[in-house]
């Protein structure tokens, strides 16, 4: 079992879009492995590659028990709003409220490159959307407006994270 190191904002990687898996490997095994052993931390409801320091787009997930991973995922489909507290591991102890569809369909791959294709709602949904973003080189605050966007960024730079506000 390894359990990753998480890459905390400020971090260039959170940033940056993430490449395209070429190459369906033991390589990209482990890193799913590490993703999954990673995730299943208390608490965690998905990870994305971009979070452990690896540029590459893959993410996995552990809703309920329900657990698993995609390989080069993209939206398919996504209707509905549901606005609600959202956190980030790379951005610990801060929850802010975020809109997003409350329904969403995301295909992607398997480890040998099959297609797989999941849907969610509710919480499912916010966290397949959430860690889309991060293979997107995009944050959670990104969806806030500009005074909330603000306001975390201040929080974050002036003391530790350990408040919940909206």
């Amino acid at each position: 079992m390894t359990v990753r190191a998480i890459r905390e904002f400020g971090d260039l990687v959170l940033r940056e879009p993430s490449r395209p898996v070429t190459r369906f490997d033991a390589g990209l095994a482990r890193l799913v492995t590490d993703l999954l052993d990673t995730c299943r931390a208390p608490g965690r409801a998905g990870l994305a590659a971009p979070q452990i320091g690896v540029g590459v787009r893959v993410f996995c997930y552990n809703i309920d028990g329900d657990e698993g991973y995609l390989v080069n995922p993209r939206l398919v489909s996504s209707d509905g709003r549901q606005d609600g507290p959202e956190g980030c591991l790379s951005i610990p102890g801060l929850y802010l409220s975020v809109p997003r569809a409350d329904h969403a369909v995301v295909a992607g791959t398997d480890l040998a490159g099959q297609p797989v294709e999941v849907e969610g709602t509710g919480l499912f949904a916010r966290c397949l959307q959430h860690e889309l973003d991060h293979l997107d080189g995009r944050l959670y605050l990104d969806h806030l407006s500009a005074g909330d966007r603000g306001q975390a960024l201040r929080v974050i730079r002036t003391r530790p994270i350990n408040e919940v506000f909206s």
